[in-house]
């Protein structure tokens, strides 16, 4: 491609982004906070470089230095070249025309990028028009054309379509495709997948693999995922403290990692023995040698179903069905679910979005009453429980949220929102009796008594969501029910929770119902599980034998979805996951 004929945002040789020497620090009310400190790197034309580490590592801040987004109480050094245009130091009047052209960056929450007031078509339209002289009717063919290559189904009606009217998938390959409108050179993708389960996320990697190789488009992709980084980097650099600790090829810091800090990450990342088992399988063909053995799981027996004479559930919900809306606009997300959690014992909740698995916690809860089948807590009917019965019945219920940043107060301190259980429940407790259960509580999830006169905002992720799990605790609750309590964390703070809540259920011995779409996380934490489907239970089992030996399709399919940390193992698990969707298209075209 010519210099005169070149991609709008294409540079024309040379590396597509160049970091040196560059560093970032934060001018607080405490003082200057160093975040990053002397980093150089660089990303080449179709290179994928991912960027690592825990929260507060960095790694963030480098992918805002680069589109020049910093906030105004951060000062840069040193240099941050993108397609040939110095960003450091240079107005952010003069940096509009860069972002969007040569640079764009993919978010993890696509709902915060996407504007809730304007149809798809339209906000595509606008990032083009923005920066190229188009016409505003081939501007919107060109947005049609660009939903359709980032895989949307019926783009010529999703480009009338407003982002709620879409699903997290879909809305994630918007952003994509908006990102992608210019044809820049660099990409940053900051954390894309996290909030997406497994399939949706093998979909979006996919994606992403074959945009840089058809456009040459190079990628930083900032994650804590490791199989991510497994599945779609080509080089890695692990970061700490604001500088890069190590960087390489994939294969050699995710299989030889040389610092001790990326041998930590590793080892808090929960592996899925079924990929355990293909891991074997690879090493044996590549080596003929014997492999390592699957790592063993916790195999309780199968018991879908209640046993007479077992100790009774602390939640059952029988034949449960959930009809939002009437008419033609009725939903079924739940049709005949049934489900329990034995005392003491973890239930783990999985499926895809949309799978009715959040929904099934709802009703556990309280929250959405049935349209039709019995909810059971503690023994007691929920539909028949009045006043302080019904009271009484969630007062044995706590709750661990995605996001603890929604879910506590603001207004509040750490210590007032962890009392708010008692001030509820507990009202003939005094002032001081509430200060000391808090202080016991807080202590019990590894956070020290002093944390209580704090703002949540002061907090790391990590211990937001460990307050969380201190107000769901304090009133020693019989039930705990998760919602992907570790979705957005780094996997050393996510490997800390789940110890937390480990330790503190042989302890009080409440019963765990957690619902994840992560498998390898819910292999490792829970007795059992259901696997749900378009809001019906498609198989469920002792964890062990369900996960490492399904009886369906679909949960084979969501397993071989789930990225390992592993990169040879990963492009066999990607190769036959690619093979079984095409040969299941193939069978339903026949």
């Amino acid at each position: 491609m010519s210099a005169t004929t070149k991609a709008p945002g294409r540079p024309a040789a040379g590396p597509v982004l160049a970091l040196d020497d560059l560093g970032v620090v934060f001018t607080t009310e405490t003082g200057e906070v160093p975040a990053v400190k002397g980093v150089s790197l660089e990303v080449a034309p179709g290179e994928t470089l991912a960027l690592v580490g825990e929260s507060g590592s960095g790694k963030s801040t480098i992918a805002l230095a680069a589109m020049g987004l910093l906030d105004t109480n951060a000062r840069a050094t040193g240099s941050a070249v993108v397609a040939g245009t110095q960003v450091v130091g240079t107005p952010d009047s003069a940096l509009a025309a860069l972002r969007g052209k040569s640079v764009s960056m993919v978010f993890q929450e696509p709902a915060t990028a996407l504007d809730p007031l304007t149809r798809i078509g339209r906000q595509i339209s606008e990032v083009i028009r923005n920066h190229r002289d188009v016409p505003a009717k081939e501007a919107a063919a060109e947005a049609v054309e660009l939903l359709r290559r980032v895989g949307i189904p019926d783009p010529e009606n999703r480009a009338r379509a407003y982002p709620f009217q879409l699903s997290g998938g879909q809305r994630q390959r918007v952003v994509i495709a908006m990102a992608i409108a210019n044809e820049p050179g660099l990409l940053i993708a900051d954390e894309p997948t996290t909030a997406l389960d497994v399939t949706v996320q093998a979909e979006i990697l996919d994606l992403l693999r074959r945009l840089a190789v058809d456009t040459g488009t190079g990628v930083l992709l900032v994650t804590h995922n490791m199989g991510v980084v497994a599945d779609f980097a080509d080089r890695v650099a692990v970061m700490y403290q604001g500088e890069i600790v190590e960087t390489g090829p994939v294969e050699d810091v995710l299989l030889r990692p040389g610092h001790d800090y990326t041998r930590r990450l590793l080892a808090a990342v929960p592996r899925l023995s079924v990929a355990e088992a293909r891991a074997e399988a690879v090493a044996e063909a590549e080596t003929a040698a014997a492999g390592r053995k699957p790592e063993a799981v916790r195999d309780e027996p199968a018991d879908s179903a209640h046993t007479p004479g077992a100790p009774a559930p602390v939640a059952e919900l029988t034949d449960i069905s959930v009809v939002f809306g009437r008419g033609k606009a009725a939903v079924r997300a739940l049709d005949g679910v049934s489900l329990h959690v034995g005392p003491g014992e973890t239930l783990g909740l999985v499926g895809e979005s949309g799978s009715g698995k959040s929904t099934a916690a709802r009703v556990a809860l309280g929250l959405i009453p049935p349209t039709s089948g019995t909810v059971t807590l503690f023994g007691s009917d929920l539909a028949r429980t009045r006043g302080r019965a019904r009271r009484a019945l969630r007062s044995g219920i706590g709750v661990v949220l995605q996001d603890p940043v929604a879910s506590l107060d603001a207004r509040m301190t750490v210590g007032e929102c962890v009392a708010e259980p008692l001030r509820v429940h507990s009202r003939q407790l005094s002032a001081k009796d509430r200060q000391a259960k808090v202080a016991a509580v807080l202590e019990r999830v590894r956070l020290p008594r002093e944390v209580a006169r704090r703002a949540p905002r002061e907090l790391s992720g990590g211990q937001r969501q460990r307050v969380s799990l201190a107000r769901a605790l304090v009133l020693e609750p019989r039930l705990l029910v998760a919602d992907e309590p570790t979705s957005a964390l780094d996997v050393s703070v996510q490997e800390a929770v789940l110890e937390v809540i480990t330790e503190l259920q042989e302890e009080l011995g409440f019963a765990c119902l957690f619902v994840s779409h992560d498998l390898a996380v819910v292999q490792h934490f829970a007795q059992r599980v259901v696997v749900m489907r378009a809001g019906r239970v498609e198989e469920q089992g002792s964890t062990g034998t369900t996960l490492l030996h399904p009886e369906t399709d679909y949960t084979r399919r969501l397993l071989a979805a789930v990225p390992v940390p592993d990169p040879a193992v990963q492009r066999a698990r990607r190769a036959d996951r690619l093979a079984t969707l095409a040969a299941g298209r193939s069978e339903a075209q026949a």
